[in-house]
């Protein structure tokens, strides 16, 4: 049961990381100047 719960933590940690990293990239691609 608790080997379960640690990787469903894994997945949500690394979904998070991945979409953190996506928004930290679409904030640096947008232009400053508009």
């Amino acid at each position: 049961m608790l080997e379960r719960q640690v990787r469903e933590l894994r997945v949500a940690n690394e979904i998070l990381r991945k979409a953190s990293a996506s928004f930290a990239q679409a904030e640096l691609d947008r232009p400053f100047t508009r």
